[in-house]
C-alpha cells in the first residue's frame, strides 16, 4: 500500500478507503490495525442522529465508520451501543490527519507506532466487552475519522448502534434519574409492590413517555432488546417493541393481554415460566399481581420514548414471595354437618378431614349456592373429583382409620356455599329421599288470572312438601333465581308467602306426581313458587324455583 495516501485530504480519503479491498485483521491485533491503517474493508457509513441495528455473525467483526469535519471547533459527539443478547466487544479508533497536534486528554491516546515514519496518528480511543448499554461522549478539535468495530465471540446476534454529532439536539434515549434503582415496598404471597423515581424526560414530555415493566423468573434484563430477543430464543414470537404495542392483533395464540385501568399487560407462556410486560403510563409504582407463593421473581422497568422507540433501562431488581401458609384443616364428625362459606375471588381450598371408624363411608353435599368444585383423597390418593351440582352423595368403601381429606374451591368469582356430612353408611341419612327431578312445572293452559297450577315430583318415602309463592317484577326475575340460598329453610320466608303443606308419597314411582293450584292471585303478575321437602331429620330440600305469570286478560 502506497503511504502517500496519508497526503490525501479527509474527503478523498475517505473515499478511497472504501474502494479498496485489503484484508483486515481482528480487533485483538491492535498493532497490525495500526500498520495497516486504512484496511477499511466492507465498513459502512454509520448514519448520524439515527438507531441502526447490527447483526453480528460469530468470530467475523463488523465495522462503521464516521467522519467528523474541520470548523467545529471542540465538536462534541457520542455513540450508544445496546447489546441484545450475549456480550460483545466494541471499540472506536480515530485517525487524526493534522500532523503534529496531540490528541486530546480525554480520548486516552496511545502512543503512535513508531514504524510509522510520518506525523499521522491512530488511537484507540475506547474499548469495552460486556453486555450493558455503553456510551462514549468524546469531544473533537480536529478533522478525524473514526471506525467503530464490533466482534461477537459467543454466537450469532444482533446490536443497536445510536451516533450523533449534534449532542444539542435533545436525547434519543429517555433520561434516567440519578438514582435508577427499583425499590421493592411491599411483598405478600401472590404480589410485590415495586416503586421508582421519576425519569426527567416524564416531566418534560409527560405525553410521549411511559413506564413498562417485565417481570420473569429466570433473571434481570439490561436493555428491552436484550429482553425481547430472550422471549423469542424461549420459542415465542414477539414482535418488535411489544411492550408498546396496544393493538391486540400482534398476539401471538401464546400471549395473553389484560387491560384494565389503562394498563396494558401482556403475558407470553413458555414452558420455562411466563414473562408478563406491563405498560403502566407514567405512574412510578405498581403492584405486580398473580404470582406464585414462594417464587423468586426479576422486575425490570424501561422508560419508553413512544415517538422513537427507543428506551432506557432502569437498575434491575429482584423479590421472592412470601410462602403460602398451610391451610387449615377442619375436623369432620359422625353425623355432623358443617356449612362452608368459600370466597371466589381467592380461589383457595378449604378443606376438611375425617377418620373413618367404619369400612363404609357416606359423604353428603348439599350445594347451597354458587359453583364448587369438590376433591376427595383416602390416604393421598385421589377417589372422587367433580363439580357439584344441587345434591350430590358419595359412598367410599376402605379401611378402618382411614384418612379422607375434602377440600373445596369456588370455581366463579362471587362467593359459594356449600353442607357437608360424613357418616357411616348405615347412619340415618341426612337428607330426604330425593325424587328423579327437583324441577317445578307450570301448567300454561290451566293459568287463569287469579290462579296457576304446578306440580312436582315426588318419592316412595311419605314426606312432607310446603309450598311457598312471592310477587317479584320482571328485572327481579335474574336476581331471585341466581342469588337463591338453596340450603335455606322455609325459616328464611315471610309468614305471609306461605301457600300450604301437605304429605304425599306413592311405592310406584311411575304415580309420584303431586299438583296443586293456587288460587287468590293478581292478574297479569309475576310470581315465584318454592316447594320444600322435610325428610326424617327434619333438614328441608328445596326445589328449583319456578316463576309463572296470571294472565293479563280472563
Amino acid at each position: 500500500m502506497s503511504w502517500f495516501w496519508l497526503y490525501l485530504p479527509l474527503h478523498l480519503l475517505m473515499a478511497t478507503c472504501l474502494c479498496h479491498s485489503i484484508k483486515t485483521p481482528t480487533t485483538s491485533s491492535q498493532q497490525s490495525f495500526k500498520s495497516n491503517l486504512f484496511n477499511f474493508y466492507h465498513s459502512l457509513l454509520l448514519a448520524d442522529g439515527k438507531e441502526t441495528t447490527v447483526h453480528l455473525l460469530k468470530d467475523i467483526p463488523k465495522r462503521y465508520y464516521f467522519v467528523l469535519e474541520e470548523g467545529r471547533a471542540l465538536a462534541p459527539f457520542s455513540v450508544t451501543v445496546t447489546p441484545c443478547d450475549v456480550p460483545i466487544e466494541w471499540s472506536i479508533f480515530v485517525y487524526k490527519s493534522s500532523p503534529g497536534k496531540a490528541t486530546p486528554a480525554d480520548h486516552d491516546t496511545q502512543e503512535v507506532s513508531k514504524s510509522h515514519k510520518t506525523s499521522s496518528m491512530v488511537s484507540t480511543i475506547f474499548n469495552y466487552k460486556g453486555n450493558s448499554v455503553e456510551t462514549y461522549m468524546g469531544m473533537s478539535s480536529h478533522s478525524a475519522l473514526y471506525l467503530l468495530e464490533f466482534l461477537s465471540t459467543e454466537r450469532d446476534t444482533h446490536i443497536t448502534v445510536y451516533f450523533t454529532s449534534d449532542t444539542t439536539a435533545g436525547h434519543l434515549y429517555p433520561e434516567l434519574p440519578a438514582d435508577p434503582r427499583i425499590d421493592v415496598i411491599g411483598i405478600g404471597h401472590t404480589t410485590v409492590t415495586l416503586a421508582w423515581k421519576h425519569s426527567p424526560s416524564v416531566l418534560q414530555h409527560r405525553e410521549s413517555i411511559q413506564y413498562c415493566l417485565l417481570v420473569n423468573e429466570k433473571h434481570n434484563y439490561k436493555s428491552l432488546c436484550a429482553a425481547e430477543t430472550a422471549i423469542r430464543s424461549s420459542g415465542m414470537k414477539l414482535p418488535a417493541t411489544l411492550a408498546l404495542s396496544l393493538s391486540p392483533y400482534l398476539l401471538e395464540p401464546q400471549q395473553v393481554m389484560i387491560l384494565s385501568n389503562s394498563e396494558l399487560s401482556i403475558i407470553n407462556k413458555a414452558s420455562s415460566g411466563e414473562v408478563r410486560q406491563v405498560c403502566m403510563g407514567t405512574k412510578n409504582t405498581y403492584t405486580v399481581p398473580n404470582l406464585s407463593p414462594s417464587t423468586q421473581y426479576y422486575f425490570d422497568v424501561f422508560i419508553v420514548n413512544l415517538l422513537t422507540n427507543a428506551s432506557a433501562a432502569y437498575t434491575g431488581t429482584f423479590a421472592r414471595t412470601l410462602e403460602e401458609p398451610e391451610p387449615k384443616v377442619t375436623e369432620l364428625k359422625d353425623g355432623e354437618v358443617i356449612h362452608v362459606v368459600l370466597d371466589g375471588k381467592k380461589q383457595k381450598f378449604y378443606s376438611l378431614q375425617y377418620q373413618a371408624r367404619h369400612k363404609k363411608i357416606h359423604f353428603t353435599f348439599q350445594l347451597c349456592r354458587g359453583q364448587i368444585r369438590v376433591h376427595i383423597t383416602r390416604n393421598g390418593k385421589t377417589v372422587a373429583s367433580e363439580s357439584l351440582s344441587g345434591l350430590r352423595y358419595f359412598s367410599l368403601k376402605g379401611k378402618l382409620l382411614d384418612t379422607y381429606l375434602v377440600q373445596l374451591r369456588s370455581t366463579e368469582e362471587s362467593n359459594s356455599s356449600v353442607k357437608v356430612q360424613a357418616s357411616p353408611h348405615f347412619h340415618k341419612p341426612l337428607f330426604p329421599l330425593l325424587p328423579e327431578s327437583l324441577k317445578i312445572k307450570s301448567f300454561s293452559k290451566l293459568r287463569t288470572c287469579r290462579s296457576v297450577t304446578i306440580a312436582w315430583l315426588g318419592t316412595q318415602e311419605e314426606s312432607k312438601y310446603c309450598v311457598y309463592r312471592k310477587r317479584i317484577e320482571e328485572d327481579q326475575i335474574w336476581r331471585e333465581l341466581q342469588s337463591a340460598d338453596r340450603c335455606s329453610g322455609p325459616e328464611s320466608r315471610h309468614k305471609a308467602e306461605k301457600v300450604l303443606c301437605k304429605y304425599f308419597y306413592d311405592l310406584n314411582l311411575q304415580r309420584a306426581v303431586t299438583t296443586e293450584t293456587i288460587k287468590g292471585l293478581e292478574a297479569g303478575t309475576l310470581y315465584l313458587f318454592d316447594v320444600y321437602l322435610f325428610g326424617p331429620s327434619g333438614i328441608p330440600v328445596r326445589y328449583h324455583s319456578k316463576v309463572v305469570k296470571t294472565r293479563k286478560k280472563c
